[in-house]
């Protein structure tokens, strides 16, 4: 079996892994990342994004090989020193949720699409996460959400963390988490 090493939420794990073990299983079921939820596992609901090297990934998309050397961060990595992220606390104000199964991925894809778009139009925001299904809110809040946490992410980008000021995936990566 192939020995991978990657980081994830800041924590390097090496790790043996089958060929065809999915990174959403190696996060949920050997690193103990449930926050991670596994919805659909065809990649149709978005509910299992998480950063991979800087960029939203659905990691019941990629395998677990695919990782190797890279940095993942997944939505229980966001918190720093004991205070949500921004994109977090945006979602708890404004309701942005109902059954909450969505949300982490639906936190994780917004999260990438303010790095590319640091103040989207609420057209912008719901073209952004158009790979992220939510069944339950129709999508009003999380809007509200995203435009919020925009907004206060301007005011203090010195607040960000390390993945969120870096750009970029590996090369080739980008093709196989899409």
């Amino acid at each position: 079996m192939p020995r991978i090493t990657v980081s994830v939420d800041g924590v390097t794990y090496e790790e043996e892994v089958e060929p065809r073990l999915l990174l959403v299983h190696l996060l949920r079921d050997r690193l103990g990342k449930t926050g991670t939820p596994v919805g659909c596992d065809t990649g149709n609901c978005g509910a299992c994004t998480v950063t991979l090297d800087g960029r939203s990934a659905k990691s019941c998309s990629v395998l677990a090989v695919q990782a190797d050397g890279s940095e993942v961060v997944t939505v229980e990595g966001l918190a720093r020193d004991g205070r949500w992220h921004p994109m977090q606390e945006a979602f708890h104000a404004e309701h942005a949720l109902q059954c909450g199964y969505c949300t982490p991925g639906m936190i994780m894809a917004a999260i990438d699409l303010l790095r590319d778009d640091p103040d989207p139009s609420e057209e912008a925001v719901r073209r952004g996460l158009e790979g992220n299904l939510c069944r339950c809110t129709g999508y009003t809040n999380i809007v509200r959400a995203v435009r919020r946490a925009a907004a206060e992410m301007s005011r203090a980008p010195h607040e960000r963390a390390p993945h969120e000021r870096t750009a970029g995936a590996a090369e080739g990566r980008e093709a196989a988490t899409s």
